[in-house]
């Protein structure tokens, strides 16, 4: 498969691998799988770092963006959707402009890539707020309440951010979504009171996405599905989902109903945070509050809301194959070819046809004795050239 270079143009042949191609793996010789870089289009931080935090310099900023990078890309990740938790305006304005697509300045050693900024609120309900702080939430009167809080040069066709989460019932948001997606930007609906008519209105309005879907929003009822209720839609309307597939956020059997209800809209994310790969303790976040970490659960510290997660993206690979009895081929592709079509990368990313970007994850099988057959990242393959073999790594 090509890859994108600074330098002459190489050719990389593979053999003896299984290939995922579309919902089933093409057996070539029994070997390992190889599957387009993974795709993450929600996580807040990773490694120390929080987008949602500003440095002293944009240069102190960019540097624990590159760290981040890196460390992505040794678990498998290439490709992700940096995302800022409810903010004021002086934190959008000041950290957005670092986060937009590095499209092709990316070099392969700078580990993954930044697709757009996720801005996850602040225009969300206050009742559904989860652990975003309730004092810098807005509601949108008109566009200009949008492009005052996220700046006038974030908010372009080709700006920083790429998707934007809000609740639709909150203020005159409901009118704004076709101005948000006539600027090439994803409207996903989340941290949301919305009833069922009012999620079907977001989507006749342009919606395309529902954020951590069961999580901060309206929980589902007989007589008012809610948000969830969308899922049951049976027109072109039908929007993209994210599912939390670590365990804590989510009961199996529910990533399994909704995998059911609409199993090419499911995308795994994350929601990771600055305290993924960090020791458990108490740590502080970037509202004054504190948050616990307690192996993969994190929470507001004296209380029980899920702060996010610290799971790795290949682990919610793995959990959802386990839960929801889907193929290997169709786990992988709700981390890679899925959010890939959300993004209007088909062809580019998430996927081994040819013209695509090389970005590549070789995914080794192990045999627990507790989860059974488990996904590994042997190697990570970035525009063509590899920039993490994990067998050497254990090697060294």
């Amino acid at each position: 498969m090509p890859g994108k270079t600074t330098t002459k143009p190489r050719i990389t042949k593979f053999t003896n691998c299984r290939l995922v191609r579309g919902a089933s793996l093409v057996i070539d010789l029994g070997g390992r799988i190889l599957a387009p870089g993974l795709i993450d289009v929600q996580l807040n931080g990773a490694h120390g770092f929080d987008f949602s935090v500003p440095c002293d310099t944009k240069e102190q900023y960019d540097e624990g963006l590159r760290m981040v990078n890196r460390g992505l890309a040794r678990s498998g990740v290439t490709s992700y959707l940096p995302t800022l938790v409810s903010s004021t305006p002086e934190v959008y304005w000041k950290v957005l402009p670092s986060l937009g697509p590095t499209g092709a300045t990316h070099q392969p050693e700078d580990g993954a890539e930044s697709l757009g900024a996720h801005a996850e609120g602040p225009f969300i309900s206050p009742g559904r707020n989860g652990i975003h702080k309730p004092a810098v939430l807005r509601a949108a009167e008109s566009f200009e309440d949008l492009v005052y809080c996220y700046g006038k040069d974030n908010l372009s066709a080709d700006s920083p951010i790429k998707m934007i989460t809000a609740a639709p019932e909150v203020g005159k948001m409901m009118e704004q979504i076709p101005e948000i997606a006539k600027r090439n930007i994803i409207y996903s609906i989340g941290h949301s009171d919305a009833t069922y008519e009012q999620a079907v209105a977001a989507t006749h309005q342009g919606a395309r996405m529902i954020t951590h879907l069961f999580n901060a929003m309206r929980p589902f009822y007989h007589r008012n599905p809610g948000i969830f209720g969308v899922l049951g839609q049976s027109d072109r309307r039908r929007p993209c989902y994210g599912v939390i597939a670590d365990g804590i956020h989510l009961h199996p059997t529910s990533i399994k109903i909704a995998y059911n209800a609409y199993p090419d809209g499911l995308i795994l994310v994350t929601d990771a945070m600055r305290l993924c790969g960090l020791p458990d303790g108490v740590y502080d976040w970037t509202n004054g509050e504190r948050i616990v970490k307690t192996g993969a659960r994190l929470t507001l510290e004296g209380s029980d809301k899920i702060a996010g997660s610290s799971a790795t993206l290949i682990e919610c690979v793995n959990n959802f194959r386990r839960w929801s009895g889907s193929s290997t081929a169709e786990a992988i592709n709700a981390a890679t070819a899925v959010p890939a079509r959300l993004l209007g990368l088909e062809g580019v990313k998430g996927s081994l046809s040819s013209g695509a970007d090389a970005d590549l994850v070789v995914l080794g099988e192990v045999d627990d004795p507790y989860s059974g057959l488990t996904l590994t990242v042997d190697q990570v393959w970035k525009l063509g050239v590899k920039i993490h073999d994990n067998e050497k790594a254990v090697a060294a």
